[in-house]
Formats: C-alpha cells, structure tokens, sequence
C-alpha cells in the first residue's frame, strides 16, 4: 500500500504533462500550464501534500518516504531552476540505486536484512529466506533504476509514460512474484526447520 502512495503525485505529474501547455493567469502572474515544468511543479507539490498529510497522520514518515520526497525535492528544483528536465530523468535511477544500496548496505550493518526490519512484524520465516527476499530486492531497485534511465536517455518521448506505467507495472509484477514466493514459506518455522547439508 506505501508503494501506491508514492504514485499518487507521479500520476499528477503524468496527468499536467500530458495536458496541452496553455498559458494561464494567477493573481496577476502569468505562467504555462501543461508540459513538463509545470507538471513538475505539481510533481513537488503534490509530493509535499502527500507526505505532509501522512506525517501529520503518522507523526512519521520513513527512511524510503523521506528519501523519496527529498530527491523529489531536489530533483524537481533543479528541473525548474534550470529550466533542464534531465534533472528529473536522473531521480528515478538515483532513488531506486539509492534503495537497492541500503538493502545491500543491512547484509554489512545490524544484525537483520532491511526487508526482515520492514516485514518481520507481519511474517515469521527462515533467516536464508529473509536474505533471498532481501537480495531479490536489491536486484529490483538496481533493474528499475537501470531501466529508468536507459528509456530516459534512449527513447526520450516515451520517457514519463514508462515513469509512471513501467515503474507501476514492474512494481506489481515484483510484488506478485514475491508474494507467490512468500506463499511457499509462510508454514516453516525457523525453529523446526532443519538446516540443509
């Protein structure tokens, strides 16, 4: 369900750039509407909107929430202050690259896998589970990211509609594959399950 969260302002994002670019008027300030800095600026918005509701609701938010909004932040900023949209082509891979790195960087650190800290709660499973799902992650987030940016710099009039329908659609493929995984796993139990020779 967070994952869908973080779609929320990219759809916004996807529907303000899809829109004819049109020039519009605001308490006597004049500016375009449509197109990609526009739609940037609503991706910023939106972002902050979001992400503000859920830590007023939470007190809250997560590493990966706070990450996310930052780049968001950062990225878009520097879309709009240089009037340059390869600022923004470059946050996709970056977050993603910056996520498969601290699912990496928990096999070195702590005494359990990231996905093991964010699901442990909800799941009992053997530890050489939780490190295979841990590293399946990681490859996710470095394909994603690889795939962001090879269709950004690649195929450039392609690039936000794969943003928002490529990333949503490799994320519930991802999710799906885990969850048929999980399903062969969700009866062991790591106290009686017997270590392999």
């Amino acid at each position: 369900m967070k994952q869908f969260i973080d779609f929320i302002p990219l759809l916004l994002f996807f529907i303000v750039y899809k829109l004819d670019p049109r020039p519009m008027e605001v308490a006597g300030h004049s500016f375009e509407f449509g197109g990609i800095y526009s739609a940037t600026a609503m991706l910023i918005i939106s972002s902050l909107v979001v992400y503000g509701a859920l830590f007023l609701r939470q007190r809250r938010l997560e590493k990966g929430q706070w990450l996310t909004l930052v780049a968001c932040l950062v990225f878009g900023g520097l879309t709009l202050t240089f009037h340059s949209e390869t600022f923004l082509k470059w946050k996709a891979p970056v977050v993603n690259w910056l996520f498969a790195l601290g699912f990496a960087g928990s096999h070195f650190i702590g005494d359990r896998v990231l996905i093991k800290r964010i699901m442990g709660h909800a799941l009992t499973l053997p530890d050489a589970v939780w490190t295979r799902l841990n590293v399946a992650w990681i490859g996710f987030f470095l394909f994603c990211g690889a795939a962001n940016l090879f269709v950004a710099f690649t195929f450039q009039d392609f690039w936000v509609d794969f943003k928002v329908f490529g990333s949503l659609g490799m994320t519930v493929i991802f999710l799906v594959a885990q969850g048929v995984y999980l399903s062969r796993h969700l009866h062991d139990d790591p106290s009686t399950t017997k270590p392999k020779d």
